[in-house]
């Protein structure tokens, strides 16, 4: 038997199922709450970004990358919540 199989198949053995939580990740609440500064932060440059360009301070490159950013983060924020809302919808149509 070659010692590469074995090295793999050890490892496989040894690996954790994906099923399984992993306790050195946050819960729900904490990555929620890191999300939504991760969101605000981002806002809050893109800001700060505009401000600098009607002043002449800053790159339009640069501002026009901080627009696509606060963008997207929008656009992802929405969906998110539009999911959210959808869910909640489907779970008060359940029968009790």
């Amino acid at each position: 038997m070659d010692v590469r199989t074995i090295s793999a198949a050890q490892k496989y053995a040894a690996s954790r199922p994906a099923t399984i939580p992993d306790e050195s990740q946050m819960s729900i609440g904490e990555a929620i709450g890191d999300k939504a500064r991760d969101f605000a932060t981002t806002l809050q440059e893109a800001e700060e970004t505009a401000k600098s360009a009607m002043v002449g301070d800053a790159d339009p490159h640069a501002l026009v990358q901080a627009l696509a950013q606060s963008e997207l983060a929008v656009e992802t924020v929405v969906t998110v919540r539009d999911k959210v809302v959808e869910a909640y919808q489907e779970i008060l149509r359940m029968p009790v």
